[in-house]
């Protein structure tokens, strides 16, 4: 029953962010509505859902939006998945081995969200970032950091950070423009 309660009650915060961003969105409501046949074809779909000949879909998101949109999708994942593997360790259907795995990646999921949040404080301070990014998906650690340009000095120092708190893993750094 907690667990319906706490499903519950991300989905209604999540409706709740996205319909106050909705009524406050500068464009009046004006969204952009891209067909999945589009997209699967590879057309280039602008703002109005027209067909484009440009090379770029573009959006009318701010970094601050992409950033905050891709934080909440990452930590419903992760929810998801820590139920899903709650569920196993509550149940009797499984062996002790299963259930110590299922443990074992809970910690390692709340391990690494911990990691790329201390992360993201540790380069925003070194470095005055707007915002970071930091996300750790299989074997690739990708830091994106919300600046006009990155130097390579930069990027190594980010890269050296990565490794610090992580390990030896394959980084990926790149840099969202302020708009």
């Amino acid at each position: 029953m907690k667990k319906q309660t706490v499903w519950l009650l991300t989905m209604l915060s999540l409706l709740i962010v996205l319909s106050v961003y909705y009524m406050t969105s500068p464009d009046n409501g004006e969204m952009a509505f891209i067909q999945d046949d589009q997209w699967e074809e590879g057309e280039d779909v602008d703002v109005n859902g027209e067909g484009t000949s440009e090379d770029v879909v573009t959006s009318d998101f701010t970094a601050e939006e992409l950033f905050a949109s891709i934080r909440l999708e990452t930590q419903s994942e992760r929810d998801q998945k820590t139920e899903q593997l709650s569920e196993i360790v509550a149940s009797s259907e499984y062996s002790a081995e299963e259930k110590n795995e299922a443990m074992e990646e809970m910690e390692t999921l709340q391990e690494t969200s911990s990691k790329e949040s201390i992360l993201e404080n540790t380069i925003r301070a070194s470095i005055p970032y707007e915002d970071v990014l930091v996300r750790a998906e299989d074997e690739v650690i990708q830091v994106t950091v919300k600046a006009d340009e990155l130097t390579k000095a930069e990027t190594r120092e980010i890269m050296q950070m990565v490794s610090d708190e992580f390990g030896q893993m394959r980084v990926e750094v790149k840099f969202q423009p302020s708009k």
